[in-house]
């Protein structure tokens, strides 16, 4: 029996395996060491883990922020101290994302979701990679960056009075209590990516639409551009912003004349073919 996982900022996906039962799925929040300590993530599972099974042969998880040793020490340590499975596997959410998307072939493979992310991989390892920096800096196209900009665009009404309007009415917010949870309060970037709902529900409005498509350019521009294979292979995504704003990422392919690859919501089950190919279950 195995425990798959794949974490992002927002969310993490748990899949137990076993040759006997089908699997079972758990949902928590995200863990991301770079917000979070081993103190802070042991309590966040035991509060959200349900499963009644701890017990695993092996635990493969792939999140956001494990993108060097010392930052998925300090997720391994966590797991450690809630599973009772000493064989545990920490990997990098982008990772978990090109073994998703391609599993042993080479491709490039990203990720749009709360944050973006990107790689060239050659079908066992990561060779190329530009990094995101984070949603401050970078995060180009991801959910944090496009609310950010929805969000910059309302309070300077950079956008029709409908639509500001219409925001207003439905989050019943001000300006000020935007500001305190995005420089005062933890995981901004979760914050403002829910805000990509709005985008997603107001898609058919001309200046709402540029601001995603806009975002993905960014995104092609200041990443894939610096792979040299991004003209010879197709570009595979997963991720919710991927996946729910596939239109406009196709678009923008299309005006930077790229090849759209696959386009999945989750990495979980091309994990499960993954690891399943490998005999790890």
């Amino acid at each position: 029996m195995i425990l798959i996982a794949d974490s992002g900022s927002t969310k993490a996906e748990w899949v137990i395996l076993s040759e006997e039962e089908g699997p079972e799925t758990v949902f928590t929040s995200g863990i991301n060491p770079f917000y979070q300590d081993s103190g802070q993530i042991v309590p966040q599972l035991q509060r959200e883990f349900t499963s009644a099974q701890k017990k695993y042969d092996a635990i493969y998880f792939y999140g956001a922020g494990c993108l060097n040793q010392e930052k998925g020490e300090i997720v391994k340590e966590a797991l450690l101290q809630f599973f009772e499975t000493p064989r545990i596997f920490v990997g990098s959410d982008l990772l978990g994302a090109a073994r998703s998307l391609c599993q042993e072939q080479p491709g490039i493979a990203c990720i749009l979701g709360t944050g973006s992310n990107s790689c060239y991989y050659n079908g066992s390892e990561i060779i190329s990679h530009v990094s995101p920096l984070g949603f401050i800096l970078g995060d180009e196209g991801s959910g944090a960056v496009l609310g950010k900009k929805l969000i910059s665009d309302i309070l300077k009404n950079q956008l029709p009075s409908r639509v500001i309007r219409s925001f207003f009415e439905r989050y019943q917010t001000t300006a000020a209590e935007i500001l305190e949870h995005v420089y005062k309060q933890p995981f901004p970037s979760r914050y403002l990516a829910g805000y990509t709902r709005f985008l997603s529900a107001n898609i058919d409005i001309p200046e709402i639409e540029n601001i995603v498509i806009t975002g993905f350019h960014d995104f092609i521009k200041r990443n894939l551009m610096q792979y040299t294979q991004v003209h010879l292979l197709p570009v595979n995504f997963t991720g919710s912003i991927a996946f729910h704003f596939k239109s406009q990422l196709r678009k923008a392919f299309e005006e930077q004349k790229l090849i759209l690859g696959k386009t999945e919501q989750s990495p979980v089950s091309g994990l499960i073919r993954y690891h399943q190919s490998r005999g790890s279950i």
